[in-house]
């Protein structure tokens, strides 16, 4: 799993019918300073993440899993919500 922030909505009216009622959301890498990287990329959200949360992430086939056994097209999802997170300082940072 991986860190990101929610940084979007998506709203799709037309849509996978496995994909009803699920809210998609566009989020963006953090690294362990909580600092963007990367483009944006849609993920499915199973937790009720809202915009400016930090939270992590499966991707790949991982990230149907949450959705299982419901078979959804989905290799983005967000599977939980950072409250916080520490890092073990390594070569000085």
């Amino acid at each position: 799993m991986k860190m990101a922030r929610v940084v979007g909505t998506v709203v799709s009216s037309v849509k996978n019918e496995t994909l009803e009622g699920k809210k998609i959301l566009l989020i963006r890498s953090i690294d362990r300073h909580g600092r963007e990287f990367g483009k944006p990329f849609v993920a499915l959200d199973s937790v009720g993440a809202g915009i400016g949360e930090e939270v992590f992430y499966a991707r790949g086939k991982e990230g149907a899993f949450p959705w299982h056994p419901q078979p959804v097209p989905s290799d983005a999802s967000i599977v939980g919500i950072l409250d916080r997170y520490n890092f073990k300082r390594q070569g000085g940072e």
